[in-house]
């Protein structure tokens, strides 16, 4: 993860500019002195500053979480593999270049257009790739709280979501993901450039701490108190903030921001709602708008395909029996 020549190269431009400043300092022309100074000087200061930002960031890279590894263990019982099936669809959008199952991993930073950082592939999610080598209990960790194997933090795991989880489905997860074929390659490690590492200072990687105890979820109906656990698992509140009143659009990268879903689902029949996931067609006729990412994929703006492969009917009546009980909240609607 370390840029090494990078860090080289400040140290010869900040040794460099350095000894200018100082040669500077003995020219016995006054203006010209002060000049070189202070020219040479900020020339020190700006590669010194990004050093001290590049060592923190590769600090927070490298820092090691000691979340305690749980101990529970996936039967791989066909019901549990098509459970897990089913969720997986969540995890399609990172861990996949064509947003289908497997999740073999992609290029992250080139499916979503990041700047070049270095690199950054979102895992290998089949025993293609590295989790052999783990246990059960890392991935449920890896999952629910965005610690890797080596205690580190998985970066842009959206544990905040998953670690909602409960333990039968998150267990579900893992033994799907063990059953799927082998496919691609193991993951390439993550390097961060030089400046990768100074943007990482603007980036919170904080992981998520783990569950107190055991996690059940509701008992599957079709209503508010198990919709809400599908809302929280599916992390809508990415998109469309906490208390789903939805987001204004910063220009900041990020989740797209969503509308206000405590004043919208109100408006929609449950027929409306469950026609909106079949097939990404609102009330009014419109359609979910189409992005072209930077790598060529196209994908819908309100990931509405992950989603519907991700529940069941009697799941999605229940999310809208939830959405549909909450109090309105001002916020943007569009």
């Amino acid at each position: 993860m370390f840029d090494i020549a990078g860090m080289l190269v400040l140290v010869v431009l900040i040794l460099l500019f350095g000894f200018l400043a100082t040669r500077a300092w003995r020219v016995n022309n006054r203006l010209l002195k002060w000049i070189g100074v202070l020219v040479a000087g900020l020339l020190t200061i700006i590669p010194a500053l990004i050093g001290v930002l590049a060592v923190n960031g590769y600090a927070k890279l490298n820092q090691r979480y000691d979340n305690p590894v749980p101990t529970p263990k996936a039967t791989g019982s066909s019901a549990q593999i098509a459970r897990g099936q089913q969720l997986a669809h969540i995890c399609m959008s990172c861990h996949s270049t064509n947003n289908q199952l497997p999740l073999a991993g992609t290029d992250f930073l080139n499916k979503f257009g990041l700047p070049p950082l270095g690199t950054l592939y979102s895992p290998n999610l089949t025993p293609g790739g590295n989790i052999d080598g783990w246990t059960d209990g890392e991935l449920v960790r890896a999952i629910r709280e965005g610690v890797s194997k080596d205690g580190r933090s998985l970066l842009i795991m959206p544990s905040s979501n998953l670690r909602n989880l409960s333990d039968e489905d998150v267990l579900a997860l893992v033994a799907y993901l063990r059953s799927q074929p082998p496919t691609g390659s193991p993951t390439p490690p993550t390097r961060f450039s030089l400046f990768g590492a100074v943007f990482t200072n603007l980036v919170d990687f904080r992981t998520a701490q783990p569950p107190a105890g055991t996690v059940i979820a509701p008992p599957p109906a079709v209503g508010a108190t198990y919709g809400k656990y599908m809302v929280s698992i599916l992390g809508c509140s990415d998109c469309h903030g906490p208390r789903l009143e939805g987001k204004v659009d910063t220009g900041e990268p990020g989740p797209p921001p969503g509308p206000n879903l405590t004043q919208i689902v109100p408006q929609w029949t449950e027929a409306q709602f469950m026609e909106f996931f079949n097939t990404g067609t609102r009330p009014d006729g419109s359609t979910v708008p189409i992005l072209t990412l930077p790598s060529g994929f196209t994908e819908p703006r309100m990931p509405w395909p992950e989603f519907r492969a991700a529940t069941t009917d009697d799941e999605l009546r229940a999310m809208y029996a939830y959405l549909h009980s909450l109090p309105p909240i001002d916020g943007p609607t569009q």
